[in-house]
């Protein structure tokens, strides 16, 4: 662990000088309780640096959420071992990719039965938050259960044991982009209204109290419930798919699903604040997460240690040190085939801004975080589903 500032510490043995420097700034605003805490997987973001710890009192600024509202990860530990698998897994892979709409934009043609519940659950939410969520996204309902693109993925992996493990990274799709567009906006508005200067436009905050916080909070909350059941119900589809192809139903031995983008109310050294986690996980003393590497490298089940410095947060994935733009430029299709050798994934040049290379490497990632988390099961794919 390094202390950058007072207000900012910093886990990550990687770090861009612009992305150091983005967190500085962030670490500058009044309200910041007590330090940023910046994961090892810490890299550039809109605003607030994705890989950031953000506490703050009476205030919370939308963009150091992302906009990418409740994004996370879920796992389920099958009864399968590699034994029971063939050795053609393209099949399994279609399987899926037909059950589970890919790709910016897409979403289902009908709502099928597992949805049905979840979205009666999520109408009421909204509800109660005072809100119509299809004033942002008119078929959100048949978004639930779609993957998107990006750093997205579905995944069939090992453990260490060679137990089967299904592996899933997901958000709240589109209705909970605009969400987050909005309110960014709205904060924007309300810095200009109030003649407030900030070192960064896209750290506009809204104030706890205000009309303009509270339906944010609401909003967050729902965008937050709907990612996690938008995991769940691609989970169940992605166990129908295995129970098929294997011939037999799949046994959830665990299930694990956890944010890391969020926001919630926590109690740290004393104090209450809203606890924004953009691109962290929460990492309390014995809970359970998930840290996804990139396509093509090892993913970790991990137990939180509860490090108070750090928040009781870890990092959530690898870490980008190439834009996709500056990916696509430098890596070629070569060497993505070369970097999937022994995983079945679909093999296009869609795919170049996800080559492992763009990213951080995950063992510098995990030994980072050492202080942070204790590793569970390492995973490795042999399946890999993403959308374009």
């Amino acid at each position: 662990m390094k202390k950058i500032t007072d207000r900012l510490f910093s886990w990550a043995s990687i770090l861009d000088e612009n992305a150091e420097a983005q967190a500085r700034t962030s670490a500058t605003m009044p309200f910041i309780f007590p330090h940023i805490a910046l994961m090892p997987d810490a890299h550039l973001g809109l605003g607030a640096t994705v890989g950031s710890v953000i506490p703050t009192l009476r205030a919370v600024i939308p963009a150091a959420v992302g906009v990418d509202i409740g994004c996370g990860m879920i796992a389920v530990k099958t009864q399968f071992v590699k034994s029971d698998l063939p050795s053609d897994l393209r099949m399994l892979r279609e399987q899926i990719e037909r059950a589970v709409p890919t790709s910016a934009g897409a979403y289902n043609n009908k709502i099928v039965a597992t949805a049905v519940p979840r979205i009666a659950e999520l109408e009421a939410l909204a509800e109660e938050g005072g809100f119509d969520p299809a004033s942002y996204v008119g078929n959100w309902r048949l978004q639930l259960g779609t993957l998107g693109s990006g750093n997205h993925f579905i995944e069939v992996s090992l453990d260490e044991t060679d137990a089967v493990w299904l592996f899933l990274h997901s958000g709240s799709r589109g209705v909970g982009n605009r969400i987050a567009q909005r309110h960014i906006k709205v904060a924007q508005a309300l810095m200009e209204k109030w003649w407030i200067s900030l070192p960064d436009k896209d750290l506009a905050y809204l104030v706890e109290g205000s009309p303009e916080f509270a339906r944010y909070i609401a909003e967050l909350n729902w965008a937050q419930h709907f990612a996690l059941l938008n995991r769940e119900e691609m989970m169940d589809r992605v166990t129908r798919q295995v129970t098929e192809w294997m011939g037999a139903p799949v046994t959830e031995l665990e299930r694990i699903n956890c944010h890391h983008n969020f926001t919630q109310k926590e109690t740290h050294f004393g104090k209450s604040v809203w606890l924004s986690r953009k691109g962290a996980i929460s990492a309390r003393t014995g809970q359970l997460g998930l840290i996804p590497g990139s396509m093509g490298t090892a993913s970790y089940v991990v137990e939180g240690l509860g490090n108070r410095v750090a928040l009781e947060s870890s990092p959530h994935g690898a870490g980008r040190i190439h834009s996709r733009s500056a990916a696509r430029k430098k890596f070629t299709r070569a060497e993505l085939q070369e970097a999937m050798v022994g995983i079945e994934f679909r093999d296009t040049d869609a795919f170049l801004d996800e080559i492992p290379g763009a990213y951080k490497p995950i063992d510098q990632v995990m030994e980072d975080a050492a202080e942070l988390v204790s590793i569970r099961h390492t995973l490795r794919q042999i399946v890999n589903v993403k959308g374009d």
